[in-house]
């Protein structure tokens, strides 16, 4: 089914008090359908969002939105620009998306499970207010001793609650007008009394949404299972994808948007505001680094750890590790001396793991070098070892702390926010994986020499060499 599409820019303009001053005929619509008009406030709560934003901001702001009518869902590009007391709304792409109705089996069957749930009765209109709150369903038969008053909001009763993945299934059953279960809340007035909710959404013969009903089942009359102590393994796929939900896929938002404002691609900013533009991008980085290093954490801290063996080419990675870390070196005008070119050393090893391990240790000689110093990356082969030096001009590290090091969350009293305290640890760890290891050193006040060691590989050696 083709999508309404209108490809002419819609025009509003919403003062600093939030009432609409003008607005095209689609946008007045939809002003008027939520119940306002011209010279009123803005009912539209997700462009009045974006339009307060722009005015405390005192800058351009363009993000997508999504609204909803009583025909459709619309999908909205947003540009927000700040002019003295008013704001003027240019919506660049509207795009109306029909609202999947309660018409298959399958929302069918969804709506019917939801109805004939444990619990009491509720029943809410399209504003989320309590309409009536109907006795019957739980095991004894009983309201709570303090129910829903009629015409409360929602909200002020029940305190929703995510599930383990940070989704709830409420809000996703709302935006869609479908049918939702199993959705934790707990009292607002007492957070102790715990209960499941399930309910689905009433419409008129038209199709107009009415509101929704649905069951408040309290998890204390639920009966006791005995639990079995039991060590929590969490499996580190499982892991990785709700750190990609739950901070990764945010914080790259963020970050994104940072960089956009600090870069004034919308327009002049002030200074300061880029500055702090600028700040948060840098803070966000921070933060991602951080999530990568737990998600490693999980994952090598595990019992069945392994890694995937394979022929590499030490001083290879090495230039590699050299080259990602290039720009990073130039902005400190620090150089880095990789292997040579034409310099090849075997080495048993997975590939993404040591090249992660060399970036590791590189940028630390980066961060803690001095200005203008060398970072050394050199390579040798001795023994059925094959190893890696990554050398730098900085303080050292003392004999004392060259295990103490290693260990997580250790950082030796330094007081930058340039790293976690985890990469040396993990680095490490890896390196034992891969049937190698990491040892430093150097004389004290001369630099730190890191070295990791792995098993030379004599097949690809020999190939090498041919």
């Amino acid at each position: 089914m083709n999508m309404p599409v209108h490809s002419a820019i819609i025009q509003a303009s919403v003062s600093a008090e939030g009432l609409l001053l003008s607005a095209d005929e689609p946008l007045l619509a939809l002003q008027r359908e939520t119940g306002g008009d011209l010279g009123e406030r803005l009912a539209i709560p997700q462009l009045a969002a974006v339009a307060r934003l722009a005015i405390r901001l005192g800058i351009i702001v363009s993000r997508p939105v999504v609204a909803a009518s009583d025909q459709c869902d619309i999908d909205m590009w947003v540009r927000a620009r700040p002019d003295g007391k008013a704001v003027h709304l240019s919506v660049i792409d509207w795009q109306e998306r029909p609202i999947p109705l309660l018409r298959n089996n399958s929302s069918l069957l969804e709506a019917d499970l939801a109805a004939v749930s444990d619990g009491w009765s509720w029943q809410v209109d399209t504003q989320l207010r309590f309409q009536m709150v109907l006795e019957g369903g739980d095991p004894d038969g009983v309201l709570p001793l303090q129910p829903p008053v009629p015409g409360s909001p929602f909200s002020s009763y029940f305190q929703l609650q995510p599930d383990e993945d940070g989704d709830m299934a409420i809000l996703r059953g709302f935006t869609q007008r479908r049918a939702f279960r199993n959705q934790l809340a707990c009292l607002t007035a007492d957070p102790a009394k715990r209960f499941h909710l399930s309910g689905f959404p009433l419409f008129d013969l038209t199709g107009q949404l009415l509101g929704y009903r649905g069951k408040a089942f309290a998890l204390d009359l639920a009966v006791p299972v005995p639990e079995i102590a039991a060590p929590a393994v969490l499996d580190p796929l499982a892991f990785g994808k709700r750190l990609d939900r739950s901070l990764r896929q945010p914080l790259g938002r963020i970050i994104a948007n940072a960089d956009t404002i600090s870069a004034q691609l919308e327009g002049p900013l002030r200074p300061d505001y880029a500055g702090y533009a600028q700040d948060i991008a840098s803070a966000g980085r921070h933060l991602m680094a951080l999530v990568d290093d737990l998600a490693d954490l999980q994952a090598i801290d595990r019992p069945d750890f392994t890694v995937v063996l394979e022929a590499i080419d030490l001083a290879d990675v090495g230039r590699r590790a050299a080259g990602l870390l290039s720009v990073k070196a130039l902005d400190r005008q620090i150089s880095i001396m990789a292997p040579a070119t034409e310099q090849h050393v075997p080495a048993n090893g997975e590939f993404r793991r040591v090249l992660q391990i060399l970036v590791n240790l590189i940028g630390n000689a980066i961060r803690y070098g001095p200005e203008g110093s060398v970072v050394r990356v050199e390579t040798e082969q001795e023994d059925g070892q094959s190893r890696i030096f990554v050398t730098d001009q900085g303080p050292g590290i003392a004999t004392e702390d060259r295990e103490r090091i290693f260990e997580k969350f250790e950082r030796l009293g330094r007081d930058d926010q340039g790293g976690s305290g985890l990469g040396l640890y993990i680095s490490r760890r890896l390196a034992r994986a891969m049937g190698g290891d990491i040892r430093i050193e150097g004389e004290e006040g001369q630099g730190a020499c890191f070295i990791l060691r792995l098993p030379l590989d004599q097949a690809v050696e020999a190939d090498i060499s041919v």
